[in-house]
């Protein structure tokens, strides 16, 4: 049967784990800094605004386009090709209530006509800014639910030494996927929201594989090193971590190459997490427990000692 990963491999990954920890930092501080400066590419669900998605006979001439727009005074509006080079979007700022809306959309639609004739309009999303802010304040809850009923979970599952391993490793998972959205300037909207909350259900499922290893043979090595132990057990486990993850990109990265525009924020997004998540089991989550203390974590794993008998009593 063909495997990813030797099954009798001893690779000591414990003799990184300052390095790794090091290194995990620094990037989630630089990711930090980038979502502040230059910021997020917030999208039109959390900035407002309108977005239409329209189609010219031809190769669409986005100078032109541009230039038609912009007289009209509806502010900073962008263009930019969509999937091909006859499909163009356009996004405009917040143009006030429904009527101010509905109004803008129809000015672009005669501009463009004038500009291309036979241009169609294919579809038009409006977002006011006190929805965008609604949902943006939403979205970032639903992402601290999620981290904290994960810890919740491997707390009642494991013991607390474990959660707090998951808990950090995620922060710092979390961390470098805003960070890279901030470089690569993909829209940060609800769909990446989808994407960020699918990272952390996949990088827990497979920190708890790991976890329940470890534990596993915290019982049955009582006297193995506990940085030995936890090279043992991932050495075990890499051809499960590996085989999940390997499987998990093969299905986002032919989304991220040919989805189209659509989908491509997601599929990218999924790529660097699932990395992001595998190698943060093996050099974040595993160090932690290292250096949370060997005796912290084996109470209670050791076999129960029988009392010696009292002197002058028998067996009855």
């Amino acid at each position: 049967m063909f495997r990813l990963f030797p099954d009798d491999s001893k690779i000591p990954f414990m003799r990184g784990r300052r390095f790794g920890i090091a290194f995990s930092i620094i990037l989630s501080v630089l990711s930090l800094v980038l979502a502040f400066y230059p910021g997020m590419e917030k999208g039109i669900d959390f900035r407002g605004g309108i977005i239409m998605e329209v189609r010219t006979p031809g190769p669409a001439d986005l100078g032109a386009i541009r230039t038609a727009v912009s007289r009209l005074d509806l502010g900073d509006v962008g263009a930019q090709e969509f999937g091909d080079a006859s499909t163009v979007l356009l996004r405009l700022p917040v143009q006030g209530d429904e009527g101010a809306t509905q109004s803008a959309v129809n000015r672009i639609r005669a501009t463009l006509e004038q500009v291309t004739p036979g241009t169609r309009l294919l579809r038009t999303e409006a977002v006011g800014n006190r929805v965008s802010s609604e949902l943006f304040v939403g979205s970032l809850i639903a992402l601290g639910v999620s981290m904290l009923a994960m810890m919740a979970y491997i707390w009642f599952r494991f013991e607390w030494q474990f959660a707090v391993g998951a808990i950090v490793t995620l922060l710092l998972e979390t961390t470098k996927v805003i960070g890279f959205l901030a470089l690569t300037r993909i829209e940060f909207n609800l769909t990446t929201v989808a994407a960020v909350l699918t990272i952390i259900g996949f990088s827990v499922n497979d920190k708890v594989v790991v976890y329940d290893r470890m534990r596993e043979n915290l019982r049955k090595y009582k006297t193995m090193p506990l940085e030995e132990l936890i090279d043992k057990s991932i050495n075990e486990t890499m051809n499960r971590t590996l085989g999940t993850s390997v499987t998990l990109l093969l299905s986002a990265l032919p989304l991220a190459l040919f989805g189209g525009d659509a989908l491509a924020g997601f599929a990218w997004t999924m790529v660097f997490g699932i990395v992001a998540s595998t190698s943060s089991s093996i050099f974040i989550a595993a160090p932690i427990l290292l250096h949370l203390g060997e005796n912290k974590l084996r109470r209670g794993t050791e076999a129960p000692v029988a009392k010696p008998l009292t002197a002058g009593k028998g067996i009855g």
